[in-house]
């Protein structure tokens, strides 16, 4: 068995590996949500571009619940605080996550133009929502949250809602839904073929540069914010104690990480090359390819954020010690040992089954196939 330390940095690696398989798989879903009003000009087109993703969305959604979950059991005291601190932002993706099943399930029960319609913009906000707030929160996590903990460890927030929607969370906020939507783009396009996969790859063309452009200015602009530093020696083994270190601020904190290994840099190389490449081979015909680098380039973003802020997780601006890092924020030595080893016998088997129906329902969806299948597609 691995011993404590160990454990605690192999499941800051796997929440990781988590939150990448959900904006890789639930992102391309939610990507093609976002995508849906405008690169179906018809009702038929429209049709086209739901039943890409309508035979799988509900199961990639066990990437969000999963990555909740593991949360949830492994990083406790960061579940309890950003749920409490984050709680009206956290309401506003679930209420916006309940467009996509009625969404999918009710949109086609009735031929009459409007409610279509209106059931295409509540998939849009199933797919564009989500995105945004959860790239407004890890904006927010850069500059700290107004969070502290008490004599018993009891979290209370001390901000507001609206005091998550700063010009730097939201520029976080923009890259993340365009990293989104190019994730669904490349998707799209390789599912799609004619007028739809042109609209689309024009879509996704312009995604990838927002997420680009918005990217590269967030890296700059986070240089001239104060980040956090442990100014205290921490013993990574030690049985969890938030308030057990010393923490200060300082300018280019958040830096540290890339100086002191530089081979970190190839990661936010890769979001911003992985971007570029799908454009790339979208306009070239290889989308399957396109794919594979926007999940690149996916896994490059979320990796660099992971690595700035390592080793904390859930900074606090008004009380510095009480700042949540990899060490001092877990369960138990025998929790995370037992969820090791459950997640390693489960998380293969999900890989297989989702490849397994991908491939089994493979191939272009075109609009003979809905008008063939009117009654029983999307």
């Amino acid at each position: 068995m691995f011993d404590y330390e160990t454990l605690k940095l192999v499941w800051w690696l796997l929440v990781g590996v988590l939150l990448v398989g959900f904006a890789v798989m639930d992102g391309h879903d939610m990507g093609v949500g976002t995508l849906l009003p405008f690169v179906g000009r018809n009702d038929v087109e429209r049709r086209v571009v739901i039943n890409t993703v309508g035979p799988h969305w509900d199961g990639n959604q066990v990437w969000f619940i999963t990555g909740g979950g593991a949360i949830f059991a492994a990083w406790p005291l960061v579940y309890a605080t950003a749920f409490s601190g984050f709680y009206w932002a956290m309401l506003a993706v679930l209420w916006a996550l309940f467009f996509r099943p009625v969404g999918f399930d009710y949109r086609s029960k009735i031929h009459h133009a409007t409610w279509r319609s209106t059931w295409d913009w509540g998939l849009f906000v199933g797919g564009f929502v989500p995105p945004v707030i959860f790239g407004v929160a890890f904006g927010n996590l850069f500059q700290g949250v107004p969070f502290q903990f008490d004599a018993f460890l009891v979290p209370t927030y001390t901000g507001s809602f609206w005091a998550l929607l700063n010009p730097f969370a939201l520029l976080a906020g923009v890259v993340s839904s365009a990293m989104i939507t190019l994730q669904g783009a490349t998707y799209l396009a390789h599912r799609t073929e004619g007028m739809v996969q042109a609209r689309t790859i024009k879509a996704g063309t312009g995604a990838a540069l927002v997420m680009v452009l918005g990217f590269i200015a967030a890296g700059v602009w986070l240089q001239s914010i104060d980040g956090y530093r442990m100014a205290s020696v921490v013993n990574p083994a030690a049985l969890p104690d938030p308030l057990a270190k010393t923490v200060v601020r300082e300018a280019g904190a958040w830096m540290a990480n890339y100086a002191a290994l530089p081979a970190l840099w190839l990661l936010p190389v890769l979001g911003v090359l992985g971007a570029l490449s799908a454009v790339g081979l979208m306009r070239a015909g290889r989308t399957l390819s396109a794919f594979v680098a926007s999940s690149l380039a996916t896994t490059g973003v979320i990796g660099t954020a992971g690595v700035s802020l390592f080793p904390f997780v859930m900074p606090s601006s008004t009380q510095l010690q009480a700042s949540l890092t990899v060490w001092d924020s877990v369960s138990s030595h025998l929790t995370l040992a037992i969820m090791f080893w459950a997640t390693l016998i489960f998380m293969p088997l999900i890989v297989l089954y989702t490849s397994w129906a991908y491939r089994v329902m493979r191939g272009k969806v075109t609009a003979a196939y809905i008008r063939e299948n009117e009654h029983g597609a999307y």
